[in-house]
């Protein structure tokens, strides 16, 4: 008969999807990675279905084991809600007024929120989606608190990765054959832009802008629908559209640097800190592991 399963393996569970290792998880779970391993095994054996897969860079869920998440989520909410209840404990509260490039949001900053939201439902979360280039002087303003940036130098907030960048183009137009090559760039302060022009500069290719919008959907469609190629951030770009290089004539692109950047003011604000920590751990535990 199979054991039932314990709420300190769904735990584990939970953990290794938020953090989509078991590097990750160990940290948040507070155990070594062989636990965690061990736990999840132990779960698997007690439902008797495989819950993950183990690929080269990251784990995933399989139909079963998106399942049971969401169940898995629910008693371990109820668990805490009711640790409590019994123990008089009222929530932790706060705002955090956070911003986000959307380059960024769906692929690095779901898992952070998903995370916090666990440990401090009570906290409220503000979220503004702009570019960098509009974000960086709103933090400096004090009018966010915290934001995931591209940062425009050095000692702008605090390093987490280095996000590489890609020319893109539809297959099915192939517009890097056209001379001068026509391009979508963003706004005249994005660092994408400069990338793209000082890399066209340096091979001596000529080329003209066709396009001109600050948000990555309308980068996206200018090239999905063969009004031009684009440099995007590897992150962002869509499975359809063709990562162009040598072979078509273009050259290599700088990676830009990913920053967490964070007003003064919100320095007293426990519930940034807490934000803040989570940003800066979960980041760069992801992206360099």
């Amino acid at each position: 008969m199979r054991a039932e399963p314990k709420l300190e393996w769904l735990r584990c569970f939970v953990a290794v999807v938020d953090a989509g290792s078991l590097a990750g998880a160990a940290g948040d779970v507070h155990r070594s990675q062989s636990a965690v391993s061990m736990q999840l095994k132990k779960l698997e054996d007690a439902v008797g279905r495989r819950l993950l897969e183990r690929g080269p860079h990251r784990l995933t869920l399989t139909p079963d084991g998106q399942t049971l998440l969401g169940y898995a989520r629910r008693m371990l909410e109820l668990h805490a809600e009711a640790r409590a209840a019994l123990q008089g404990k009222k929530d932790f509260v706060g705002q955090v007024r956070l911003g986000v490039p959307d380059d960024y949001a769906a692929s690095y900053l779901t898992p952070v929120l998903r995370r916090f939201a666990a440990r401090y439902g009570g906290v409220e979360i503000q979220l503004d989606c702009e570019q960098s280039t509009s974000l960086i002087p709103l933090v400096a303003r004090g009018e966010l608190d915290l934001a995931l940036v591209s940062r425009d130098n050095a000692r702008r907030g605090t390093l987490l990765f280095h996000e590489p960048m890609v020319w893109v183009g539809s297959p099915q137009f192939e517009l890097w054959r056209r001379d001068p090559l026509p391009i979508a760039v963003y706004e005249e302060a994005s660092l994408a832009r400069r990338g793209a022009i000082e890399s066209l500069a340096q091979q001596g290719r000529r080329f003209r802008v066709v396009y001109n919008s600050s948000s990555l959907a309308g980068q996206i469609a200018a090239v999905e629908s063969g009004l031009a190629v684009a440099v995007l951030t590897q992150c962002s770009a869509p499975r359809e559209l063709q990562v162009l290089g040598a072979d078509q004539g273009l050259g290599p692109l700088a990676p830009m640097e990913v920053a967490v950047y964070r007003s003064r003011e919100s320095r007293a604000s426990k519930a940034a800190d807490l934000l803040h920590e989570l940003l800066v751990k979960t980041l760069r535990q992801t992206v360099t592991t």
